[in-house]
């Protein structure tokens, strides 16, 4: 018992401090209802309904916003697409994020958008197409992927100015680690004209638990 108890005492201490000293937030997200239809069907769609882009079932984006250091190197994240469907239909990344276009199917696919912060337009590319068509999301905000082939095929890159976010699951549920410390504002995204916000004082070491609304 004493030997196990040591061991779990050197890794422990083994983590950088740094590490340990960060700082969580977690809660729920109060999450419009959902189709019934889309959650028998067990599958994320991407709907337009009297001019508001959201998905069905319904996820949050629950997201740290402050001033953080830019990163060494641009991050870099898929959209692939496989059996005419996008596989991911909502990805947050942080700005100037490159993003891939992998095609996944036996078929063309022409990915596109004609959102404010990133309009552009692939053309039509094939699975063996290299180098993957790519893009560099360098402003913050919504942007709407439609496919100009499969025009039932759609989905959202959400664009952040920070490199802490992260999905909820479909009961709302969020957690998000590895903090800073310091007065921040905590956002949680719904749909395209639904972003909440609370804010927040964040303390090493600490768990701080946040609802919305």
């Amino acid at each position: 018992m004493a030997r196990a108890i040591l061991l779990c005492l050197a890794l422990f201490l083994a983590i950088p401090r740094a590490a340990r000293a960060q700082a969580v937030v977690e809660g729920r997200v109060e999450l419009p209802k959902s189709q019934a239809a889309a959650i028998a069907n067990k599958r994320y769609e991407v709907v337009s309904k009297a001019g508001v882009i959201a998905l069905d079932p319904a996820v949050a984006v629950v997201y740290l916003e402050g001033s953080f250091p830019s990163p060494p190197s641009p991050p870099r994240a898929q959209m692939a697409q496989k059996d005419l469907a996008f596989v991911t239909p909502l990805l947050p990344v942080r700005v100037g994020t490159i993003v891939e276009f992998p095609n996944l199917d036996d078929t063309y696919h022409d990915i596109f958008s004609y959102s404010k912060p990133k309009r552009f337009d692939i053309g039509r590319y094939r699975s063996d197409e290299r180098p993957i068509p790519s893009e560099v999301f360098d402003q913050p905000g919504l942007v709407a992927l439609h496919c100009d082939i499969h025009e039932h095929m759609r989905a959202i890159i959400l664009v952040l100015a920070t490199p802490y976010f992260t999905k909820s699951d479909p009961e709302g549920r969020y957690r998000l680690g590895d903090l800073p410390s310091g007065h921040y504002t905590l956002k949680a995204w719904v749909n395209s004209t639904t972003t909440l916000e609370r804010p927040v004082e964040l303390k090493k070491g600490e768990t701080l638990r946040v609802g919305f609304p």
